[in-house]
């Protein structure tokens, strides 16, 4: 048994060592803090003026005002200017930089208002947007009192229909927790998503690089194959979790500090202001259960290719399995209770990401979730032992790859032992 541990802290010594390991975990780590920091990085910019200026040439002398106040509402951001000189020098202005743009106010035949924009380019079109919802509540307005309604009569004219969803299954959702569960699922899959594919390739890489090295006929001569199998599935699965606590500790500390600045908007949509406790807990059992299950199908993978320029192709397959899991999980986000999705979480390859998916959108029954988690088991251990058996003989094997007819040569060579 000590063999198997001085295998897998090698395993776990050696990977935590590399630069590319430590320039991921750098990179992820100032993303992170970049994130959970969004709103102080943009006060920092936006310190040098943020005020957009755009100047007004009202031809009607009394269309600006109401704009202005209108604007006010809408977007304090935005800066209306009535320019006194000619359309020319208004042009000139806007190419000096003096202003974003210009807005020509004009009555149209019917004397309701009308308007062109002009700037250096339109492809911002949050000012033009702005500005053109502004003029259609002023332009609403404007024909209301020709027809003598009321602000009363108007505002009930316009008053959105009230409209209410109630699911009558007994402790559904509201819409609400769907929304925030939906944003929060959608975060914890694309973490589930990139570990498994980049631990489970970590693996199959492993052992293809010591099988090309020849460093494999030491290591059998000494040590069982299935103790180096486990050893280094292991050794990268605790490397997975060194790099996760991290990254999660960076996060925390950093959301925590922020805590006031993140309330609302992004961080409340995401469904990170009321994070379920049950939703974090199914997200590490099924991460650590969709570890192993590929992890496992890596290992034995990857001991089939003798040359490390070989590895991407054996691993290909698997790692579409998990492309389609993550796109089927993309579709289940809108449609959650669907028979599709319900069929394909008891799909062990699926499970992982599919079954998280149902378990924090909907109330599913208990036994559900614990006949996904049984079925995710046992196709664990059969891979463990069938990957065992490959791994025995793969480990043995040297030359050109020829795909996974070499998984047939491999089990002879464990019959032959």
């Amino acid at each position: 048994m000590n063999k198997f541990w001085i295998i897998l802290f090698h395993t776990y010594l050696n990977k935590l060592k590399t630069k590319s390991f430590l320039i991921t975990t750098l990179l992820t780590v100032v993303i992170t803090l970049a994130l959970t920091n969004m709103n102080n990085i943009i006060e920092v910019f936006d310190k040098g003026g943020g005020k957009e200026k755009v100047a007004v040439l009202d031809e009607t002398g009394q269309l600006y005002v109401p704009l202005k106040e209108q604007m006010s509402a809408l977007n304090k951001d935005l800066q209306l200017t009535e320019f006194d000189g000619s359309e020319k020098e208004a042009e000139k202005a806007v190419e000096e930089g003096e202003y974003a743009g210009i807005v020509q106010l004009r009555y149209d035949a019917e004397q309701l208002p009308e308007a062109t924009y002009k700037a250096m380019s339109v492809a911002d079109s949050s000012i033009f947007t702005d500005l053109q919802t502004g003029l259609q509540q002023m332009k609403t307005m404007l024909a209301a009192s020709k027809i003598n309604l009321t602000p009363e009569q108007l505002q009930q004219l316009y008053e959105p229909v009230s409209f209410e969803k109630i699911a009558l299954e007994e402790n559904a959702k509201t819409e609400e927790e769907l929304n925030q569960a939906r944003g929060l699922v959608y975060v914890l899959l694309f973490i589930i998503y990139f570990a498994v594919i980049m631990y489970a390739n970590m693996i199959a890489m492993e052992v293809a690089t010591e099988k090309s090295s020849r460093v494999m006929e030491i290591l059998i001569s000494s040590v069982s194959p299935i103790k180096q199998m486990f050893a280094k599935i292991l050794g990268i699965g605790l490397l997975s979790l060194t790099q996760l606590a991290v990254l999660l500790s960076v996060g925390y500390f950093s959301i925590k500090r922020n805590l006031s600045s993140l309330e609302g908007g992004f961080f409340d949509a995401f469904g990170f202001g009321n994070t379920s406790l049950s939703t974090i807990a199914y997200a590490v059992v099924f991460f650590i259960l969709g570890y192993f299950l590929y992890a496992t199908l890596a290992a034995f993978l990857g001991s089939l290719v003798s040359r490390i320029e070989d590895v991407q192709q054996m691993i290909t397959p698997m790692t579409l399995l998990v492309v389609a899991g993550f796109m089927i999980a993309m579709f289940g986000l809108g449609k959650p209770d669907s028979p599709f999705i319900v069929i394909t979480s008891y799909i062990p390859f699926f499970t992982p990401m599919i079954m998280f998916l149902r378990v924090g959108m909907l109330n599913i029954p208990v036994w559900e979730t614990a006949l996904g988690i049984s079925i995710l088991l046992g196709t664990i251990i059969f891979l463990a032992v069938f990957g065992a058996r490959v791994y025995r003989g793969g480990v043995l094997m040297y030359g050109k790859s020829n795909s996974f007819k070499d998984i047939k040569k491999a089990l002879q060579l464990t019959k032959n032992e």
